[in-house]
This record gives structure tokens, C-alpha cells and sequence, in this order.
């Protein structure tokens, strides 16, 4: 017999009927999946990204669907649910599958029914009556159980569902697969772990250095000492030549174009990087479709918009993002409107769009296959700071390269830039995992529920055996280890620094103290003007890149600039000014004899007009035919106003700088001889006391059992009258949830007692629905990027109704804080104004300039997310509010705010 016929004969039945529903073979690890969940395992996936994990969820949907039982397959973003319930209806038909998304229920009785992974832990605390048929649960993408801020959910759902339900988790490859395994296993039952490495595409890793794109590794060893050295000879050459600048976008993908690595996902960590990136490719005049293929996109995207008013496409740039989308490229992030991101979603996967410019929200799992995957930079922004990539965020995002049934191999291409060093890019690509760390707290909503469902005892029970516990009872050790060391670097850097200040000042014990108190404190005034007089740099860079876009756009052929290059400035004559008012994109050629189209952010510094030369008529239609000739005649002018020096960066600053700079000149330690030697080891000094600090926190929470922090969660509950406790006659310590507990357990929100004691004290009562959806923005809106801080709204009701919610925060936020609690996010004022005007029936442009006057400045897409996010909670406080009146007012505020573009397919 064949190996083939011998493994077959491993499987069952329903693992042998399933494979023939696939026109290709499945791998050995999707088979020994299937066959577990055939015998009524429970398994843990974890495989690369395009591995096919995903075969192992449906055969979880498969079994339960023939065996008469209910499948929920659950994902962590609505834009996957949305997805997999498509796959799944193709294959049932669509009276068989059901979904759920909070905001959208379909066919929620069916067999099978696709959900986020919110809508299953709500249903568990709410005892729903479909978990009496439930059979299995698939939990895509579970490492995202690691997010902070909706991880914690996966593993209340985990810890809570019944034990007779098959768990089918599917994971990226992580490092500590074993151990969440175990904790599976503990909390579970019998659960395979079924792990693979294998990537059914290869992925072959690049660096475009210049116009070249090199294979970053010598051979197929991906190791960070087997570095091609052809990447590191093209590196030094351009750090020697000085040619620094970033790589133009359409040069890139047309380079690409060339080496048949298209179609690609071009990751650009940021919305208006992405968005321009888009008119970058226009202006080039980029095209990759043909006139078929061009109609096919176009008819897509008519039909995708068809519910939108002229108006409305007007102010979402419509125009553009059909153009661009008619030759072949486009782009993706979550500043866009929902049914935008879905056209791209859907051309892109038909392989009618080449180029799709993304944020790295495409990475988490949308089937938006590609053969090659770009990443402009190494660095992006978490929200506070700008941090290189992790070697998982860097296999996520590259994992999406390589279509399997189509490419043979897929490609990674990192773009080099000034500081990228290519053995640090080696160490990323080489990584091949990243560790899975619980992020799981209690909170109120989740004390009540668990409260209600499970009693005081086995609630702490539960906790107990949580991953995060789990996970924390092997780190306590090496978090007192490295509490320890930051200790002995704190204690080794106030001794170097107390021996030189004593040298400096042959001060006495009793004065030493105050001398050495003085040294941190003009060290800390130097690091705050360094910090301030980098500010201050990036501010006069904004403002540089004005001035030297006014200047290109001023200019005429002919003229001569001196370009900012240092000593004995380069100078060069513009031959073609065919610029728009908005790009200027004038063509020179320089004293060197070089011809180049340039543009305003090629300079570090504004160039000089120092005069003008006359030019033959035929110059500006071929100016590389005529650049030898008008070379040497610009290198014989003699221009009176050339600067012998222009540097190509001018130094910036700022009134703050001005007065650090004389806070610091009248310091007493600034006259100091040893004054440098004294400031290098107190900021040292100062580094070493926040790393203390940082370990300290985090040590601190690591100790803190999980079980304590529910103890405080449910003292401060009993306090407001949320929750009963007592004690029996054996000791034993009892709780209940009370009238007000019950409501609480229904809202389902970060801010989930905020919004309870809001209802609970009327104070949102008698609003028209306009005035109640304004007033729920405020703890529901988080503002991304504050442009003022306008706080005016539009009705007397509303102000008053805010200001007493205000008011209730900071009551809440003191009890918080004196029961040792994170406080609650403070409410936001900045979509409230915005929000009224929707909900009253105002259009889309007047709302958008609305939240601009109040401080937040939203894309069109933000808008749909924040009034979606806010039609949710209005949901629940239907549900929950204690007035018959706010509960219809909350019925007709969503009704209100569900309209036009919030209404579109999301």
C-alpha cells in the first residue's frame, strides 16, 4: 500500500467526506486537526498566516452541521465575520447560516451562525437559548486574545463556555504555543496542540536598495549572518553618495511591475500616507488595467456606492477613488468609509486592482490575497510613540504574501532608507514567532455577570484560572529579577553622580543632598529643550517645505536657483515648468549636467533664486539631448546673489527653547567646570530611575492576583449598591447582584458604570434623540488627533445634561481611585456637537465640519465607526434604561443616526 492509501485509512468518515469537497489536497496538519474534532477533541491550531488554518474551522462547522448540532465561528473584527458568513452561505445556502455583529443579525436561529467574538461572550452571560444545541465553537485568530483593549474577551468566553463544547482555536504561529496549549488543556479538557511551520507559498524576503531589488539573504538560510552581501555593498553606496531620500512610490510599483511581483500590498503606516500615495501614483500616471478590465472595476464600484447621494460622494472624494481604482490601484485603512474598503476588498481579490496601499489593519486576517507584500518603513505609531516593528507584527504583515493555488513562492520587500540597517531586517524576517501574553482584567460589567452566573467562590475560581494567571504565576520570579536590576543601575548611577558633584563642589554630607537634587534638576532641563529643540525642528521643516513649495511654484524656465548642498551650492536652471498649482514639479538641469524633475520634499533647505540665463527653444521639449551644452554655459555665469554656503537643513525654534535656553545659561550648575561631566551621568541617572518605575508598575500588577483586583471591583460595587455580599454561618462569604447589578450586567462597554450611573440618576432623561445620541458620544468617542478644544453645543438640554455627566465621572474616578481601581476613560466632547447635527438630518460635509470646530478632525469612515459605535450603545441602553422614555428616545436616536453613508453595508 501507498503512504497515501495508509494515512488515509488513519481518518474517519466525516474527515474523508469532507476532503473530497476541495479540488486540492489537504495538508497532514488539516487532516490530524479534523480527525481530532471527528473524535470529539477539542484542538489549538497554530500555523503561519496562508498556511489554511481556516480548513480546520470548517470542518468544525462541517461536523456539527451534518451531525444535526450548532457551529458559532466566531472572528475578533466584524469585517472577517462579514467575510466568513459569505464563504459559509456559498457553501450551506443561505437559510443555513446566520450572522451576527452587533450591529447587523441575520438569520440568527440558523445552524451555523458567524459572530464576533463580543456577541459570544454576551450570549453566555445572558444564558442565551441557543447554547443548548450548541456542539462547537471555532475561535479565529485567537491570538488576538493578546490585544489590550478587546483581548480580555477571548478568554471570558473561553473560561465560560460549557464544557461539553468542542473548542476549535486557530492561531498565527506563536512562541508559547505549548503553554497556552496547557492552560487550554487545564481550563478545557482534552485538547490536541496540532503545530506547523510550514508555509504552503514560500516567502522569499527582499530589500529594494535604489532601483534594485535584492534578495536579502545568500541562499534559502535565513539567518541574520547570511545577509547578502550585494544588499550591504548597495547600502554603503548609497550612504557614500548621499543619496538618502526616500523612494518614490510610482517608481517602486513600477519597478515591481517589471520584476512581475505584482499584485502587492504596499503597507504605509499611516491614513494620509496611504491617501497620498494614491494621487502619487495619478500624477504619474500609473495605469495597470486593461480597457476590460477597467469597465468590470468600474461597474463594481457604481454598484457599491449606488446608495449615496451626489452630495455625499462629493465630500468623500469620490472622484479620486474611482479613478484611481479604474487603473489598478487603491487603497485601504479604516479612515475610509465601509462600503469603500469593501469594493477594494473585492477587487483586489479578484485580482483586478495591482497595488493596494494599506495600513496595517488589513493584516488581521481579511482574505485579501497578494504574490508580494511592501513595507515602507520599519517604524510605526502605537498611539503614543513611534516604535520599530515587532517580529510579529513583521510576520503578520508579510505573511500575506503568496497566493496559494496561483504563486509559487510570495515576496517580502522592505524599502531601505537612511538608518535601516539590513542585519536588523534579517533579524525580523528570521523571526518566525512572537510570544501570546494575556491581557485579561476583571472589570464591572464582567464581575456582575460572572457575579450572577457563577456565585462568589466559583467566580474567584475562574479567575484562577484564567491564562493571565496562569501566564503570571511563572513570571513573578523574573519580575522581581528585573525589579532587582534596575534597582542596582539606579543605586551604580546616584553613586557616580553624588562623587562628581562632590568634586565639583567640595560640599560638605548636609550640603551634597540639595547639590546633587540641583544637578538632576538642570539635567532635566536640558533633556526638555533637547526634546523641545527637536519640536521645534519638525516645526520648521513644515514650515520649510512651505517656502520651498512656494518658491518652485514661482519659478520660470530659466531661472537659477542654488540648490541647498552645502559649501559652494550647486546651481542649476529650470528648463519645464509643468507644475500644478498644488505640486510643483519643475525640470532643472544642474551645473553638473544632470537632469531631474524635482519637487519640494527633496530639499532640506529652500533653494536660492539667484538669476537667470536664456534658454534655446528646444530645451524644455528634450532637455537630456541639450544638457551637456547648457551645463557649460551655466558653469561660465557669474551670479552675484550665489550664497557661498546653503546647508541643507536649517536648525528650528521656538519661544519655549528661547526660555529653557536662559533658565538653563542662569542655572548655578551651567557655570560648573565639571558641568558635562555632571549632566551625561544625572540623565543617565534620570533614565534609570524611570525603568525602576516602569519595572515596579508592572511587577506590581504581575502580584497582584487577579482574584484582588475583583475583590476591589466588587467592594466599590457594593458601595454604589451594584452588588450584595454576606456571610453564611459557616464563614462562607455569598454575593448577589442587585436590581441596578442586573441593569449593569447588560451593558457591555468600556465605560459600563459610568453609563450605569448615568441612567440610573436620570440625568440623560428627557432628551429628544438628538440631544441623547450627543450626549452617549461623549463616553463612547475617543479622539485621535485634537485640533482645539471648543466645548460649546448646540442645545441648552445638551450642555446640561453633559456637564452632569461630567460630574458623575469625577465621582466616579475618586471612589475608583480610593478603591485602588483604573480609573475610567474621562468622557470626550469632541464628536458631541457633530453627532446632534446627524441625528437632526444635517448632511454629511456640515457634520464633519462640525467636529472639526470641536477639536476632532474625522475622515468620513471615522465618522461611520463613531455613530456606529454609538447606535451600539444606544442599543443597550434600550435595553437597560430604568425610563420608558429614554428607551424609546434611544430607539428613535439610532434610528436617526442609521441613515446615508451610516446606513451603507458596513
Amino acid at each position: 500500500m501507498t503512504d497515501d492509501v495508509l494515512r488515509r485509512s488513519e481518518y474517519s468518515a466525516d474527515v474523508e467526506r469532507f476532503r473530497e469537497l476541495y479540488p486540492f489536497g489537504l495538508d497532514a496538519f488539516q487532516l490530524d486537526a479534523a480527525e481530532a474534532i471527528a473524535q470529539g477533541r477539542g484542538v489549538l491550531v497554530g500555523a503561519p498566516t496562508g498556511a489554511g488554518k481556516t480548513v480546520v474551522g470548517e470542518f468544525a462547522v462541517f461536523s456539527a452541521f451534518h451531525h444535526q448540532g450548532t457551529c458559532f465561528y466566531t472572528t475578533p473584527i466584524k469585517a472577517l465575520s462579514n467575510q466568513k458568513y459569505h464563504d459559509l452561505v456559498r457553501r450551506y445556502g443561505e437559510d443555513r447560516v446566520g450572522l451576527l455583529t452587533g450591529d447587523v443579525t441575520i438569520n440568527a436561529d440558523a445552524p451555523i451562525v458567524v459572530m464576533t467574538t463580543e456577541v459570544l461572550r454576551n450570549m453566555i452571560y445572558a444564558d442565551s437559548d441557543r447554547l443548548r444545541t450548541l456542539t462547537h465553537v471555532v475561535m479565529d485568530e485567537v491570538h488576538f486574545l493578546s490585544d489590550p483593549s478587546r483581548g480580555p474577551v477571548w478568554e471570558e468566553a473561553i473560561l465560560n463556555l460549557d464544557q461539553r463544547v468542542i473548542l476549535v482555536s486557530l492561531s498565527a504561529t506563536v512562541s508559547n504555543v505549548e503553554e497556552f496549549g496547557g492552560w487550554l488543556r487545564t481550563v478545557r479538557g482534552d485538547t490536541d496542540i496540532i503545530v506547523t511551520d510550514t508555509r504552503p507559498v514560500p516567502l522569499n524576503q527582499y530589500m529594494m536598495v535604489g532601483r534594485q531589488i535584492l534578495p536579502l539573504f545568500d541562499g534559502k538560510d535565513e539567518h541574520i549572518g547570511s545577509v547578502n552581501r550585494a544588499v550591504v555593498a548597495a547600502v554603503a553606496k548609497q550612504e557614500q553618495t548621499g543619496k538618502r531620500r526616500e523612494p518614490q512610490r510610482a517608481d517602486v510599483v513600477q519597478h515591481m511591475l517589471s520584476a512581475k511581483m505584482l499584485p502587492a500590498i504596499y503597507f504605509i503606516f499611516s491614513r494620509a500616507g496611504c491617501d497620498m500615495a494614491v494621487k502619487q501614483l495619478l500624477m504619474a500616471k500609473v495605469d495597470f488595467t486593461s480597457p476590460s478590465a477597467r469597465e468590470e472595476i468600474l461597474r463594481t464600484v457604481n454598484e457599491g456606492v449606488a446608495g449615496l447621494t451626489p452630495e455625499d460622494l462629493n465630500v468623500l472624494g469620490f472622484r479620486q477613488f474611482r479613478r484611481a481604482l479604474s487603473r489598478g490601484f487603491g487603497c485601504h485603512h479604516a479612515g475610509m468609509l465601509p462600503a469603500f474598503r469593501h469594493i477594494v476588498e473585492d477587487l483586489f481579490s479578484r485580482g483586478l486592482l495591482k497595488v493596494c496601499f494599506a495600513t496595517e489593519t488589513l493584516a488581521l486576517g481579511i482574505n485579501m490575497p497578494a504574490r508580494s507584500v511592501v513595507l515602507e518603513k520599519l517604524v510605526k505609531f502605537n498611539g503614543e510613540a513611534h516604535v520599530d516593528l515587532t517580529p510579529g507584527q513583521y510576520t503578520q504583515l508579510t505573511g500575506r504574501a503568496g497566493r496559494r493555488g496561483i504563486d509559487t513562492v510570495g515576496n517580502a520587500v522592505v524599502l531601505w532608507q537612511q538608518g535601516i540597517d539590513p542585519h536588523a531586517v534579517a533579524g525580523l524576517a528570521s523571526t518566525r514567532t512572537y510570544p501570546l501574553n494575556s491581557t485579561f482584567r476583571p472589570g464591572y460589567n464582567m464581575a456582575v455577570n460572572m457575579l450572577g452566573t457563577q456565585g462568589w467562590e466559583e467566580s474567584h475560581r475562574l479567575l484562577e484560572r484564567s491564562f493571565a494567571q496562569y501566564q503570571a504565576n511563572g513570571t513573578v520570579v523574573e519580575r522581581a529579577e528585573a525589579v532587582e536590576r534596575r534597582r542596582r543601575d539606579l543605586t551604580e548611577q546616584s553613586e557616580q553622580l553624588t562623587a562628581l558633584v562632590a568634586q565639583e563642589t567640595h560640599a560638605g554630607s548636609s550640603e551634597l543632598a540639595d547639590d546633587v537634587s540641583r544637578a538632576l534638576e538642570y539635567a532635566r532641563l536640558r533633556r526638555e529643550l533637547a526634546q523641545e529643540e527637536r519640536r521645534a525642528r519638525r516645526n520648521a521643516g513644515d514650515e520649510r517645505q512651505g517656502e520651498i513649495t512656494q518658491l518652485l511654484r514661482s519659478l520660470r524656465s530659466g531661472d537659477v536657483i542654488a540648490l541647498p548642498t552645502g559649501r559652494d551650492p550647486m546651481t542649476a536652471v529650470i528648463v519645464r515648468q509643468d507644475s500644478t498649482p498644488k505640486n510643483p514639479r519643475p525640470t532643472i538641469i544642474t551645473d553638473e549636467g544632470w537632469v531631474e524633475r524635482i519637487q519640494p520634499n527633496m530639499f532640506g533647505n529652500v533653494p536660492v533664486l539667484i538669476g537667470h540665463m536664456r534658454l534655446h527653444k528646444g530645451v524644455g521639449r528634450a532637455p537630456k539631448k541639450q544638457a551637456r551644452s547648457v551645463a557649460a554655459n551655466l558653469r561660465r555665469m557669474h551670479f552675484e546673489h550665489k550664497p557661498a554656503k546653503l546647508k541643507p537643513k536649517a536648525r528650528g525654534n521656538s519661544a519655549r527653547a528661547t526660555a529653557l535656553r536662559n533658565q538653563i545659561q542662569m542655572h548655578p550648575v551651567h557655570s560648573w567646570t565639571l558641568r558635562e561631566d555632571v549632566t551625561r551621568v544625572a540623565i543617565a541617572h534620570i533614565k534609570a530611575q524611570r525603568r525602576l518605575d516602569f519595572e515596579q508598575k508592572i511587577s506590581g500588577v504581575e502580584k497582584d492576583s487577579l482574584a484582588d483586583q475583583f475583590n476591589h471591583i466588587v467592594s466599590l460595587l457594593e458601595e454604589l449598591d451594584y452588588v450584595e455580599t454576606n456571610v453564611d454561618n459557616e464563614g462562607k462569604k455569598t454575593a448577589n447582584t442587585t436590581f441596578e447589578g442586573e441593569r449593569l450586567a447588560r451593558i457591555h462597554h468600556e465605560s459600563d458604570l459610568l453609563v450605569a450611573q448615568c441612567l440610573r440618576r436620570g440625568i440623560w432623561d428627557q432628551l429628544d434623540p438628538a440631544e441623547l445620541a450627543a450626549v452617549v458620544s461623549t463616553v463612547v468617542f475617543e479622539n485621535r488627533k485634537e485640533t482645539g478644544d471648543s466645548t460649546e453645543v448646540p442645545t441648552d438640554a445638551l450642555a446640561i445634561a453633559i456637564d452632569h455627566t461630567i460630574r458623575i465621572y469625577d465621582e466616579l474616578s475618586y471612589d475608583e481611585k480610593r478603591h485602588g481601581l483604573n480609573v475610567t476613560r474621562p468622557p470626550e466632547l469632541g464628536f458631541a456637537t457633530a453627532l446632534h447635527q446627524w441625528a437632526a438630518g444635517a448632511p454629511l460635509e456640515y457634520c464633519l465640519r462640525a467636529a472639526a470646530a470641536s477639536g476632532a478632525v474625522l475622515t468620513p469612515g471615522d465618522f461611520v465607526r463613531w455613530c456606529r459605535r454609538v447606535i451600539d450603545l444606544l442599543d443597550q441602553i434600550r435595553q437597560t434604561a430604568y425610563s420608558q422614555e429614554v428607551r424609546s428616545t434611544s430607539r428613535k436616536a439610532s434610528k436617526a443616526i442609521n441613515r446615508s453613508v451610516v446606513a451603507l453595508e458596513t
